[in-house]
């Protein structure tokens, strides 16, 4: 990576030679500044990653010079430098931003190491960048996570619906990351600039889902001490995202289609008609059609909803996403937690395949959330996934018990035609005669004889 350019800014002469002359012996580019006001006037120019600027200059001082050049340049780290520094304003600017605050005299060595320090920080704001910039696209191109033909379709769908303002019903079991594919919608739409407001409905009492949805007056009910907007006059402009759709009691509905049908709502306890632009995006982990068809759940609505459908396949329907999906955890886990954790073991993750997921996405999350936690290693084995969830070990065991008993129902089977085979040709060899057969195989007469009755070869 190429070094960032260094501007120093000190309005005494000997000074700024002194540190430019330090900065060009470590191999920097740098150049000088004798005010703040001239400071602000180079960062025009690209390339600077660093500003070392004095305190005491007259006019604009080095704390108000860092102001400007933060509101200019968030790029820019700024050391500040000061012949009288104290705690307080050291402490001070140091929270309002600046990386690094040191008093003059000092001594070479600490400006080499700040200075590294600083380009370190300079570096990693621009990978930052740079990783957003990739993530961005990625984002566009898979907004869902998952190499199976499932999740491609999916893809691909978003794509296709996602410019148009239809509505749009979700439809699969919780943890399959509904929200999410909602989230992709709007983010891949010309609302994207605008707001995604999310209501869970089964989260919110349904004597205040009106009011949630809608907004009220003041005074329009006990407690109503002040006026508030409801969630589609927040999501004015973007998307309103419904989970749980299945759960909103009846009457909710009624009013929820006049919404969508007039674009238009009304408050609890008002008279005014506020028209609204709002996508809607609903979701659900109920069988909306079977609730149709019981009249639980208005079919006028349900139409509204359902002009576009995308159905989530449960995880243990698409376990070759499993791998893509953990390294995703890993990495996000690894900034939150602080580990370096580079992957789960090959016994880990055919745990993992094994599995069947019935919490789906959200408890493989909370499964890799618990490993990591509790690892020292930069590798998740298979010990440290079942020590903090032992299910995972109880479900492998029951499916190699199935597996053994359905093996040994076919040995049984498979051993049966063999001794049927067997003891029919012994029988057509001695000419049927009982004893001379069974002494023949090397059992009792009584054996043969129900053996005989077993394989049907009484005759």
């Amino acid at each position: 990576m190429v070094a960032p350019r260094i501007l120093i800014v000190d309005d005494e002469d000997s000074m700024r030679f002194f540190l430019s002359e330090a900065m060009k012996k470590e191999g920097y580019p740098c150049a000088t500044a004798a005010s703040g006001e001239e400071a602000l006037e180079l960062l025009n120019e690209p390339g600077w990653g660093i500003a070392l600027v004095d305190y005491n200059m007259p006019g604009m001082n080095g704390l108000e010079t860092f102001r400007k050049i933060r509101d200019k340049r968030r790029d820019v780290v700024v050391i500040l430098m000061t012949a009288f520094a104290t705690r307080e304003l050291a402490l001070g600017a140091i929270d309002e931003g600046v990386f690094d605050f040191f008093s003059k005299p000092f001594e070479i060595a600490e400006m080499r190491i700040v200075i590294r320090r600083a380009i370190e920080r300079w570096q990693l704001h621009d990978e930052i960048l740079d990783l957003k910039s990739d993530l961005g696209e990625k984002w566009k191109k898979n907004p869902i996570l998952g190499e199976s033909q499932a999740i491609k379709d999916i893809n691909e769908r978003i794509h296709k619906v996602a410019e148009s303002a239809v509505s749009v019903l979700i439809l699969g079991e919780s943890g399959t990351g509904k929200e999410l594919i909602a989230q992709a919608l709007h983010s891949n739409s010309p609302r994207k600039e605008g707001p995604f407001v999310k209501v869970n409905c089964a989260a919110v009492p349904h004597d205040l889902l009106e009011a949630e949805f809608f907004g009220h007056e003041k005074g329009a009910f006990t407690g109503a001490h002040k006026l508030k907007r409801g969630k589609f006059e927040l999501a004015e402009g973007g998307t309103l995202f419904l989970d749980e759709i299945g759960d909103m009691p009846a009457t909710t509905q009624m009013k929820i289609l006049r919404a969508l049908q007039e674009r238009e709502i009304e408050r609890v306890g008002g008279e005014e008609t506020i028209k609204v632009d709002t996508r809607i995006i609903a979701a659900t982990n109920k069988d909306l059609q079977g609730a149709v068809d019981r009249e639980e759940f208005r079919a006028d609505l349900f139409y509204r909803l359902n002009v576009v459908s995308i159905q989530v396949p449960p995880l243990r329907e698409r376990s070759e996403d499993i791998p893509l999906l953990v390294q995703h955890f890993l990495a996000l886990y690894n900034k939150s937690f602080g580990k370096h954790i580079k992957k789960i073991s090959a016994k880990g993750m055919t745990l993992l395949r094994r599995y069947s997921w019935p919490g789906n996405i959200r408890e493989l999350e909370n499964v890799i959330q618990r490993g990591m936690v509790l690892s020292y290693d930069d590798v998740l084995t298979d010990q440290d996934l079942l020590e903090v969830y032992p299910a995972l070990g109880e479900q492998a065991k029951s499916q190699v018990r199935e597996k053994t008993g359905k093996l040994q129902d076919a040995l049984e089977d498979l051993i049966s035609v063999e001794e049927k085979k067997l003891i029919h040709h012994a029988l057509l060899q001695e000419k049927w005669k009982r004893q001379e057969t069974a002494d023949r195989l090397g059992i009792s007469r009584k054996s043969l004889h129900n053996k005989m009755k077993k394989y049907g070869l009484m005759n």
